[in-house]
């Protein structure tokens, strides 16, 4: 299952049915979990840790060193779920001190061609990033978000559970749960409702999400005017809350 030209140093570990290709490289520190696939011409450095069943295509590059100027090759680590793909040419970093030295991805991801995951990103699961997909440094993406393809996400933003970004957008605050973003900059143009409808949204979810999104966008006003207006509707239905939650907690702000 190791191609003989691959090069698995001493220290990597293998879990079992793992399949490395032609002149791909396992870095020292790596713990790679069963059935893990590696094409050809793939680059996996650690400290990383990586659950069972992830595809690397080929010319990824994982757990490399990150791109921030303020690290001095300190110990921090990659940490991967289970089930992820990881097309050709995707680059995921590692943490940096900074923040907690540690970059974090879920399970059940797909990143699709040219993808970018930086340093100290917290990715949730059942995400996409479509092609040429980037987030900057310390970016938390929630659980089922779509990052259109040759989109960008400036560095903290957070951007939230079955949100929607467009193709090309550029993403410079937070974008709320549910909520689908376009241009540049990122503003929000609705509700992600046909993705809340193939996850099993129900009709009266969908539509107190939407009641709560005009009470956000639609009605002029403050966020914090906004959240007030929303207290009653976020007691009773758990998506709501979730909602004003997430804004309520917003360092950067939300789009507007």
């Amino acid at each position: 299952m190791i191609h003989p030209s691959a090069v698995i140093e001493a220290t990597a570990q293998l879990g079992n049915n793992v399949q490395v290709g032609p002149f791909s490289y396992i870095g020292p520190d790596v713990i790679l979990g069963d059935d893990c696939i590696v094409e050809s011409n793939v680059v996996i450095k650690g400290p990383s840790i990586i659950g069972r069943g992830n595809h690397f295509f080929q010319f990824a590059s994982i757990g490399e060193a990150c791109q921030d100027k303020k690290y001095k090759n300190e110990p921090t680590e990659l940490i991967v779920g289970d089930f992820n793909i990881f097309r050709e040419g995707c680059t995921v970093h590692r943490g940096t001190i900074q923040d907690e030295g540690k970059t974090v991805i879920g399970s059940h991801n797909l990143f699709m061609n040219y993808t970018h995951v930086a340093h100290d990103c917290v990715i949730g699961s059942n995400v996409i990033y479509a092609n040429n997909a980037s987030t900057a440094g310390h970016v938390h993406v929630g659980d089922w978000a779509i990052l259109g393809g040759m989109s960008g996400v400036h560095q903290f933003c957070h951007i939230g559970a079955h949100s929607f970004i467009g193709g090309g957008a550029i993403v410079l605050k937070d974008v709320p749960p549910f909520v689908m973003a376009n241009g540049s900059p990122a503003t929000p143009v609705g509700i992600n409702t046909e993705g809340l409808k193939r996850r099993g949204f129900t009709a009266e979810t969908l539509l107190e999400i939407r009641r709560a999104y005009k009470e956000i966008y639609r009605k002029g006003h403050t966020v914090a005017e906004a959240v007030a207006a929303l207290a009653s509707q976020s007691k009773a239905n758990a998506e709501v809350r979730r909602l004003t939650q997430f804004i309520e907690q917003s360092k950067r702000g939300i789009i507007r």
